[in-house]
């Protein structure tokens, strides 16, 4: 299969308005999309919002086969929450801690991550260990084998860091999770929709991601996947009539699937169109989509790196849609401020959001640019043509 790109250009309508290369942050919906979440709301308007739900039933349980047939899981093990972060949250503060109990994580964690790790070390006492990467910058599965002992709660990694390119080997890292019986979380926030992503292959427990992303679904929505294998063992950190069943005076029975993660109160026409998302990436298919997001940001890379002053920062063996690059004497803030005044959109990496990796290669912040596959070529010119020359000094 191949990316009609035509196609998914006329599906997006803000192709005709902007150059998009802000789709780690937020990617431009195809119309598909908007038009689910709008004759929602819409139905919401004449019929009331419980009325709406009911009558929508079906197109929002949609989104739980969708979501489960996008990532390789059963509808049982998905649960749709508010955003990535609560999906991931709900996750690790199911888990419970006790002193000396350690956590496998990457020197490339996103900030919310890392400060969940830290709160969670200072109120358990849990020690949090940073596994080294290999000579490429993923993390080495080789050391994470052997920082394995019986302390080891809990391997959490972002499969594809926030400020790069760089993919994690998440299948290396199943395999070592499995033999050493350690629980899994991966953060799939910026690789789900823009990648193969299967969490039979990958071996993970527990899989956080978002759909305003790569997926191309609204924002304020996300969902969260919970093997089998784990769920018994995890109560989620609050509960509610939805995750829960109060079944006497003084007792409760927490439901057996995913949901027990969910809330009752939810965004419908969000559920409807995130379901609307997964189904539109399913009908491109995702090796096609991973094939052209690929293509086009290497040939990005190779472009950027061609330009005097500017350096390319993204690592790793297998890299994805996301280019990270700094142009000699200008802050990245005001690299991004001139392409948006062209009508370029990128975004900015800062230190805050992944300081153990920024700190280690000694960064203030990057110019993230990154593609999706309604991009093109041209638009990449478009981009390099904008950017600032280099500001050299004098001897």
């Amino acid at each position: 299969m191949t990316i009609d790109v035509g196609r998914v250009r006329a599906d997006t309508p803000g192709c005709e308005h902007v150059v998009h290369f802000n789709n780690a942050g937020s990617s431009l919906p195809p119309r598909q999309v908007t038009d689910a979440v709008v004759d929602h709301l819409r139905l919401e308007e004449r019929t009331g919002g419980y009325e709406a739900a009911a009558a929508a039933l079906d197109r929002s349980e949609r989104a739980y086969d969708a979501l489960a047939a996008l990532v390789g899981a059963d509808r049982d093990e998905i649960a749709l929450v508010e955003n990535a972060t609560r999906a991931w949250d709900m996750a690790f503060y199911s888990l419970s801690w006790k002193p000396g109990d350690r956590i496998l994580t990457s020197r490339a964690e996103y900030a919310s991550n890392a400060i969940a790790f830290l709160q969670t070390a200072r109120r358990h006492g849990v020690q949090v260990d940073v596994v080294p990467e290999d000579e490429t910058g993923a993390l080495s599965v080789d050391a994470l084998r052997d920082m394995i002992d019986e302390r080891v709660k809990l391997i959490a990694v972002t499969h594809v860091p926030t400020q790069g390119g760089l993919v994690n080997p998440a299948a290396g890292i199943g395999a070592v999770a499995r033999e050493a019986g350690v629980t899994y979380l991966l953060d799939a926030c910026q690789s789900i929709g823009q990648m193969r992503v299967d969490v039979r292959e990958i071996g993970c427990d527990l899989l956080s991601a978002t759909g305003r992303k790569f997926l191309r679904g609204p924002r304020g929505t996300g969902f969260l996947y919970c093997s089998r294998r784990v769920l018994d063992h995890l109560e989620p950190p609050f509960l509610d009539l939805h995750a829960a069943t109060w079944t006497s005076a003084d007792s409760y029975e927490v439901r057996g699937d995913a949901r027990r993660f969910e809330n009752w109160e939810g965004y419908v026409a969000g559920k409807i169109g995130l379901g609307v998302a997964a189904d539109y990436a399913l009908d491109l298919g995702i090796d096609a989509v991973e094939e052209r997001v690929t293509g086009l940001a290497e040939a990005l890379r190779g472009r950027l790196a061609a330009l005097p002053g500017v350096t390319v920062h993204d690592r790793g063996a297998r890299r994805c849609g996301i280019v990270t690059f700094t142009v000699d004497g200008h802050d990245s803030r005001d690299v991004a401020a001139r392409l948006s005044a062209a009508k370029i959109n990128v975004s900015v990496s800062a230190a805050s959001s992944a300081r153990w990796d920024f700190e280690a290669r000694g960064l203030p912040s990057l110019v993230r640019s990154s593609v999706h596959y309604y991009n093109t070529e041209d638009e990449l010119d478009r981009l390099c043509e904008a950017l600032p020359g280099p500001v050299t000094t004098g001897a």
